[in-house]
């Protein structure tokens, strides 16, 4: 079973992994992403705005380019670290997060990166709740 001091580990080294990401798409950030024609910086902000439309909570991503009164302290447009204007990293639950990975944007109905539903506790509880499943 996960502690808190383990979940937060696991949360500090996924938001590294993202920070390199983010970095190496910034650093190309003007290039046209194929076969769209569209910025890397736009294609960001579009995922964007995706996720945060599926978890159903407000805004929790943001792409790589952000307007000065949203960045860290107000201090900078570039958004590698994903964080509010205060630098705090921005927290999901695990129902936010299945909403966006079954890109349903309902956590009770499986699809995208899992068409069958995952396979972890939450998700099994999730599915097998027939009062929300809504398939």
């Amino acid at each position: 079973m996960a502690t808190p001091s383990s979940l937060c580990w696991l949360l500090g080294v996924e938001a590294r992994q993202d920070a390199v990401l983010r970095t190496m798409l910034y650093e190309k950030g003007e290039e046209k992403v194929d076969p769209y024609d569209i910025m890397v910086f736009e294609f960001t902000n579009m995922i964007s705005r995706l996720r945060n439309e599926l978890d159903k909570c407000g805004v929790k991503d943001e792409g790589l380019i952000v307007p000065l009164k949203h960045s860290a302290e107000s201090q900078t447009t570039s958004n590698v670290l994903l964080a509010d204007p205060d630098s705090l990293s921005y927290s999901r639950t695990p129902k936010e997060i299945m909403r966006i990975m079954y890109g349903t944007g309902d956590e009770h109905r499986p699809d995208g990166f899992f068409p069958k539903g995952a396979n972890g506790r939450i998700a099994r509880e999730c599915l097998n709740n027939n009062k929300f499943r809504g398939l």
